[in-house]
């Protein structure tokens, strides 16, 4: 059996389906903002969205005068989309096309966002090399947001498995390195008008 190409199945997503045509598609970021302003941030914080596609989370952050933005996925057809979708304002963001379990960077960040893509990770040994990079990028003060599918959530989306979260869970996932601040359960409305059941937890360094 072909093994298979977690690249070229992301590059055939964002070539074939339109912005509003999956299921994570949302037109403004609600939890993630509401989040992500609890913290106070300065404009000069260094923010990275990690697995981001073409989502809308970077035209917050630049809407909002934020200056040091990375936006990451592995999919170059989700990055040109959204470089395309923002015009001009797309050389104030770095970008970076890479595996999120996988990517190294010399940076290191405040802001560590990532919405409906760590779910997307069902090896061990992936969600542990995630996780080292993240520790690793991490700036000591930083902060951490992961929105992932909730246990009550699907168990494939895209047509491949995902890892489901319950509360404890996360908190256990990540305990080596980050201390839980609180966890949300959010019933996110699909294009197709059903529902996907998400957890939102944010994380301190320990």
């Amino acid at each position: 059996m072909e093994a298979f190409n977690t690249k070229e199945h992301w590059e055939n997503i964002y070539k074939t389906k339109q912005l509003n045509q999956v299921s994570w598609y949302q037109p403004k970021p609600e939890t993630s903002i509401e989040i992500f302003n609890s913290f106070n941030l300065p404009k000069t914080a260094n923010i990275i969205d990690v697995g981001a596609g073409d989502s809308f989370f970077v035209d917050f952050l630049l809407d909002n005068n934020f200056v040091n933005i990375t936006v990451l996925d592995i999919s170059e057809n989700a990055i040109n989309r959204a470089k395309k979708r923002l015009g001009a304002r797309s050389k104030k963001v770095k970008w970076i096309i890479a595996n999120s379990a996988t990517f190294k960077s010399s940076e290191s960040y405040d802001f560590w966002h990532d919405r409906a893509a760590f779910h997307f990770l069902t090896k061990a040994e992936e969600i542990s090399s995630y996780i080292k990079n993240l520790n690793k990028n991490l700036n000591i003060s930083g902060k951490l947001v992961i929105g992932t599918f909730s246990e009550n959530g699907p168990q494939k989306c895209s047509g491949i498995k995902v890892t489901r979260y319950s509360e404890k869970k996360m908190t256990e996932t990540f305990q080596n390195y980050f201390k839980k601040i609180e966890c949300l359960i959010i019933e996110h409305k699909t294009p197709f008008n059903t529902i996907q059941n998400f957890i939102f937890c944010s994380f301190k360094k320990l």
